[in-house]
């Protein structure tokens, strides 16, 4: 037979174990957190460096073939090319606004969460308390 003493022991170990295996999760997060940082910026200037470098090959691979491109043509392009850019940058702007709102009211949800556990586990106990109030008047009772 276990007492009480041992029951809550065990359930202090448990604890305990998984809140030191969550504190060293957490002591890494920083450096995950700069580590994904450098490869977005190294894939940020990696692709800039592609493109710089393909688009001078063509540009300097069609300029030696001395092909005439009318002229309307080019502003057309290059009007079209700009507009087709503009958009995109304000549809990256609106959904990056979204996805740092989703990520600012999922915070806001884990802080709700933690206060209804936190209640939950308060009252809880006060139904746990109150039983054993009852089964030891009971047991009081029946050991007259």
């Amino acid at each position: 037979m276990t007492s009480k003493n041992d029951t809550y022991d065990v359930y202090d170990t448990l604890k305990e174990n998984i809140m030191r295996a969550i504190d060293e999760m957490a002591k890494i997060q920083p450096q995950i957190s700069q580590s994904v940082s450098n490869l977005q910026i190294d894939c940020i200037q990696t692709a800039k460096n592609i493109i710089h470098n393909a688009v001078s090959a063509q540009k300097q691979f069609v300029s030696s073939l001395n092909i005439p491109v009318a002229e309307q043509y080019s502003e057309q392009f290059s009007k079209q090319s700009t507009e087709i850019t503009n958009n995109a940058i304000k549809a990256a702007g609106i959904n990056n606004q979204l996805a740092i709102n989703t990520l600012d009211v999922a915070r806001e949800n884990l802080k709700i969460y933690n206060r209804t556990i936190d209640a939950m586990t308060d009252f809880n106990s006060n139904i746990a308390k109150a039983w054993e109030s009852v089964f030891a008047i009971q047991q009081h009772n029946f050991n007259k």
